[in-house]
């Protein structure tokens, strides 16, 4: 797997995870991760430009 998708994997997982309506809206979540990782993947300088920010912290990805 390379880096580009599992850093994607990780920051849309991290965003929809502290989603604020994950819990009232289980399904949108899972579908908010699903886009978010395409659109990341698909997009690599815009993906690493949200690491190292409050976004996601650069050593969020370090256990990857």
């Amino acid at each position: 797997m390379s880096d580009i998708k599992r850093f994607a994997q990780a920051i849309a997982l991290r965003i929809s995870d502290e989603w604020s309506g994950k819990h009232d809206f289980p399904d949108d979540a899972k579908l908010l991760k699903s886009v978010l990782e395409t659109l990341l993947e698909n997009n690599p300088d815009q993906c690493m430009l949200l690491i190292g920010t409050g976004i996601i912290e650069e050593n969020y990805l370090d256990s990857l």
